[in-house]
């Protein structure tokens, strides 16, 4: 039987009291163990959250990576193999929203910044296994929204861009320049502007170069403080023009590239970037010497003072590749025959020219001044580049008046011009080719238009260029874009007679080194001694320095061409016989080397005349030296540029090295400290095996 047991005092079956300590001390621990398990619970979703965004975060750290690349939303840079950063670039004009980046194989894209919406991109291409490139492009979505990035170069030196007023290599900027639109310009006249050879390129000696896309309204500016160079695409208060059936959306693109070292790096955006030259010039104009009537005579040149210079350089025993017959021929700018009160009987000068065994280049440009008898012509033609309505002619202002400018992108401009060019060869056997001056941008109106519409106003040069092909072998140009392809002799700017680095004698080898770098391998450097100009010639105002122009001589002589114009004889006879030993030298040392290397160039696109760095890509000093340069590999000058000296500091990179004088070196790297070097003499270093 079972057992009844009462439940408590009071008799009622199963209930308990709530106040029993039991009772008390369980329900205490139930509630400790919720909360830990609550708590437990917490602990474990914010683990697994944290879990989440580090995971997230690794994702879109490994998502704003490409290759040796990181993005960030200020900008991007660029790390080298050993992992140290090689190349800065940041957003200057938005900042990246990095939440829209996503990344399909090598292109890593977005499509908001902090504010807009926009087309950004990155790619990477890896064209060679010593080579690896990123494709560029930031698309505003926004009319008149410009585009901002900015390139550090601390800690580099950086080459190229375009010819200046003070060259200097490397590139040394000072002080800070809103952005402004990269075009050619006549740096002779406005000193702060880009030169007449330009090109979107830059290297650096890190081995990175970029290249600025064809397509962009470009701009450049700088900034010493910050020491960045400021690449803008913008087309708000620009002279380049949108697509007229696209809308006007402002993109900034191009490509950075980075090799292992400087030269490799280079030669490759050469081959891969350049046009080339598909002929060599005439090998007589690298042979001997150019003779020009400007410094010597300027707009007051005739037919006497042209025959007299003539017979003085062959009385002096002096070789010729041909005479350059320079301003004020003809009765007016934009005229092609010979003025008949200066030149009476121009066939008979020109027979008599012929006889003696000269040939003629005569002096032209793209300018039909108001008051020409072929204004009207151009006018009723349709030849010049005109107003914005596209009735009128844009009368534009140059050195010698005020005129119309020649429409090279129009066929008839071309026909017509080229036209008259070859009637003066064809009426006079001696006049061999033609000296293009001018064709900068800078000349063009602010507002214009042309029979085909350009987008990029430098095109004007390049077309501008063009018109030099028939007459390649012997003809002149001092400008450049993307005219590498052009098979002529490219000039440098004017030079003042006067020895500092501001179109001075110390700007010939930076300027050369600028130009060669940018592509272009045919450099005719200006006339020995400058031009004498009034107020920028050092020593008298009829003559430039004694001691500048024998050093000047000196330097021209290691350049793949001569050319003067103040005669050394107007000198004295030490001076003569300087002038003789040095084309002398030309002719048989230097002229052999340019011309294997000119060759090459055809297939290389490499500078003729190169930096010390070109051997030395490892050589911190190599980089910074702008008074040395190499022909080819393997023979270095070093000319003397300083007033008064007779001694110069040289630096022999690392190899094994025999100077002029038959000393050898061969343990370089080394500097050569207060070299002595004569004043009838120029320091050069052959390398030897």
């Amino acid at each position: 039987m079972y057992q009844v047991v009462p439940g408590g005092a009071d008799g009622t079956l199963g209930h308990h009291h709530e106040g029993s300590p039991m009772k008390q001390k369980m329900g205490k621990e139930g509630r400790q163990m919720m909360i830990a398990g609550m708590l437990g619970v917490v602990l474990v979703i914010m683990a697994v959250v944290a879990w989440c965004y580090y995971s997230s975060s690794l994702r879109k750290a490994d998502l704003l990576k490409t290759e040796l690349l990181d993005l960030h939303h200020d900008g991007f840079l660029i790390r080298g193999q050993a992992g140290s950063v090689v190349f800065r670039m940041a957003f200057r004009s938005g900042s990246l929203d990095l939440d829209s980046c996503s990344k399909e194989g090598t292109i890593l894209s977005c499509d908001r910044s902090d504010s807009r919406k926009l087309n950004f991109f990155i790619q990477t291409v890896r064209p060679k296994d010593t080579v690896m490139c990123y494709r560029v492009r930031w698309e505003e979505l926004e009319s008149d929204q410009p585009v901002e990035h900015a390139m550090s170069y601390n800690g580099s030196h950086w080459y190229g861009g375009a010819e200046s007023s003070a060259q200097r290599w490397p590139i040394a900027i000072e002080g800070q320049q809103e952005p402004k639109p990269f075009i050619t310009s006549d740096v002779y006249s406005n000193r702060r502007d880009f030169g007449g050879i330009l090109e979107r390129y830059w290297l650096s000696s890190n081995a990175t170069a970029i290249k600025i896309n064809d397509s962009v309204p470009f701009h450049l500016g700088w900034d010493d403080q910050e020491m960045t160079m400021r690449f803008q695409a913008r087309y708000q208060d620009s002279p380049y023009k949108p697509d007229p059936v696209q809308p006007a959306y402002a993109e900034l693109s191009y490509r950075v590239c980075v090799g292992s070292d400087v030269t490799s790096i280079h030669k490759y955006m050469v081959r891969r970037y350049f046009n080339k030259p598909n002929k060599v010039p005439s090998e007589v104009v690298f042979r001997h010497p150019i003779w020009s009537t400007w410094a010597l005579h300027k707009t007051t040149v005739d037919q006497e003072k042209l025959l007299a210079y003539a017979g003085n350089i062959r009385k002096r025993g002096f070789e010729c590749s041909h005479l350059e017959l320079d301003d004020r021929y003809t009765s007016g700018y934009g005229e092609f025959n010979f003025d008949p009160i200066k030149f009476p009987n121009a066939t008979d000068m020109f027979r008599q020219l012929e006889v003696d065994g000269f040939l003629v280049s005569l002096w032209t440009h793209p300018f039909v001044n108001y008051d020409s008898v072929n204004f009207g012509i151009g006018l009723k033609r349709g030849l010049f580049v005109r107003q914005p309505e596209g009735k009128l002619p844009a009368l534009v202002s140059w050195w010698n008046g005020v005129g119309a400018i020649l429409d090279f992108t129009n066929p008839a401009a071309r026909e017509w011009y080229s036209s008259q060019l070859c009637a003066l060869k064809d009426k006079y056997a001696s006049v061999i080719s033609f000296k293009f001056d001018a064709g900068e941008t800078s000349y063009l109106p602010q507002q214009f238009s042309t029979f085909v519409p350009l987008r990029d106003p430098s095109l004007y040069t390049r077309r501008y260029t063009e018109m030099a092909i028939p007459f390649r072998e012997r003809a002149e140009l001092r400008v450049g874009y993307q005219s590498q392809n052009i098979s002529c002799f490219f000039r440098i700017i004017d030079r003042d007679s006067v020895w500092g680095y501001e179109l001075g004698l110390k700007s010939i080898i930076p300027a050369v080194l600028t130009i060669s770098i940018l592509g272009y391998q045919f450099v005719l450097p200006d006339m020995i001694g400058g031009n004498v100009y009034p107020n920028r010639t050092d020593g008298s105002q009829r003559l430039p320095d004694r001691e500048l122009y024998i050093r000047w001589l000196e330097l021209s002589a290691f350049m793949p061409a001569m050319r003067f114009s103040i005669p050394p004889w107007d000198y004295d006879d030490k001076v003569v016989n300087i002038a003789r030993k040095f084309t002398k030298l030309h002719e048989t040392l230097v002229a052999p080397r340019v011309l294997e290397l000119a060759k090459e160039v055809l297939d290389t696109g490499d500078p003729i005349i190169r930096p010390l760095w070109w051997i030395a890509t490892d050589d911190e000093t190599a980089y910074k030296i702008d008074s040395q340069f190499l022909i080819g590999d393997d023979l270095m000058v070093a000319p003397v540029l300083e007033h008064g000296k007779q001694e110069r500091d040289i630096y022999l990179p690392a190899g094994r090295w025999r100077s002029y004088r038959g000393e050898y070196y061969d343990k370089g790297p080394m500097h050569l400290t207060d070299y002595h070097v004569d004043l009838d003499d120029i320091a050069y270093f052959e390398w030897v095996q």
